[in-house]
């Protein structure tokens, strides 16, 4: 028999959608590749996240990796992946994430095994960063990118922002798996509950929660649901504003879907998972215009594209007419064609194997 390919996945952030993404791509491709990753932790990551991986994966703990940039364990970090590639030995090197895709690329020259980077969500695009800060950033994207590393953006606007970079580059879409979500949401009881505006995740810069705020205050009359904790806590002032703190993936499901309409504020994505599972849930979606969301939602076809606080608020009176069915019915429809994990994975396996040829 022939020996299964092995791919080692270099994963720095390994929390929120990004945790998601790596479960859902690594459980669907274990059944065709080996597959082994070398991760950090993060604050959001689950208690029990080796549960969530298929047993047949191999989970390597990367000691050195972390969010700051620190020379000392960022070297440290660099020579402890080096000595992980040199055990498992793998026949394609994928790294996720702005700091893996740094420290990877320096440390793997893509000459004799193949290697992706996938950025999800580029740092220079962060807008919590001081302009010098991001301009340093993309400096050192754009260096790195001079080298021979395929680059794999999670959404087609993230691939735009590539090709500035690197013309070697393509883009597969983030994916949910509907057969998991269907199960958790047929075992999720619907109760009898006010018109509820919903977002998830966690509670900081990147997702704005200062314009949700506003927007909440301008429609005192509706409840706003934060699902999720963050260090901008504070910022949810609105006595209309119910705040979960954090929540297990059944519970966030649970509260998910005994809502109406899903708001994402944010100022930056790559393709947000939350989105993808909302849509998927047959609510429909008033999103703020940036890269990642609107390459998604259409203005008009299936859900709201908004520019101003007057946007969201006109979006959501509409839903609470009932004006936005047909949205939610495109929506769904869009999701089960293009942005489940299975196509996700046929698409991945067809990039790693032309590569190994």
């Amino acid at each position: 028999m022939t020996a299964r390919k092995k791919i080692l996945y270099i994963v720095e952030a390994m929390g929120g959608g990004v945790f998601t993404y790596i479960v859902e791509l690594a459980n669907e491709l274990i059944n065709s590749f080996d597959i082994y990753i070398a991760y950090a932790v993060r604050p959001q990551t689950p208690k029990d996240y080796k549960l969530y991986f298929d047993r047949r994966i191999h989970l390597i703990k990367v000691i050195n990796f972390g969010r700051r940039i620190d020379l000392v364990k960022d070297i440290r970090a660099f020579s402890e992946i080096k000595i992980i590639a040199n055990r498992v030995n793998p026949d394609i090197i994928h790294l996720h994430s702005s700091k893996a895709g740094v420290i990877g690329r320096l440390a793997f020259n893509g000459k004799s095994i193949p290697v992706f980077y996938t950025p999800h969500g580029y740092s220079f695009l962060m807008q919590n960063y001081k302009p010098v800060k991001r301009m340093a950033f993309k400096m050192v994207e754009t260096i790195c990118a001079k080298g021979k590393c395929t680059t794999i953006s999670c959404s087609e606007g993230e691939h735009q922002e590539t090709l500035k970079l690197t013309k070697r580059a393509i883009y597969i879409n983030n994916a949910i798996n509907l057969t998991f979500l269907q199960k958790l949401i047929e075992q999720v009881e619907i109760k009898n509950h006010p018109f509820t505006v919903f977002t998830l995740g966690r509670i900081c810069y990147q997702k704005n929660p200062a314009l949700f705020n506003e927007i909440a205050e301008a429609m005192p009359d509706v409840k706003f649901l934060w699902i999720g904790e963050g260090e901008m806590r504070e910022e949810l002032k609105a006595s209309n504003i119910e705040v979960t703190g954090w929540a297990n993936r059944e519970e966030a499901l649970k509260r998910s879907m005994n809502a109406d309409a899903f708001i994402l504020t944010s100022l930056w994505e790559g393709l947000p998972i939350s989105l993808l599972e909302a849509m998927y849930m047959k609510k429909p979606c008033v999103i703020n215009n940036i890269i990642g969301n609107r390459n998604v939602i259409h203005n008009g076809v299936n859900g709201y594209i908004c520019d101003t606080v007057e946007d969201f608020i006109k979006g959501i009176n509409e839903i609470r007419t009932g004006r936005a069915q047909i949205y939610v019915d495109r929506a769904y429809l869009d999701i089960v064609k293009l942005y489940n994990t299975k196509v996700q994975a046929r698409s991945y396996s067809e990039v790693y194997e032309n590569a190994l040829c």
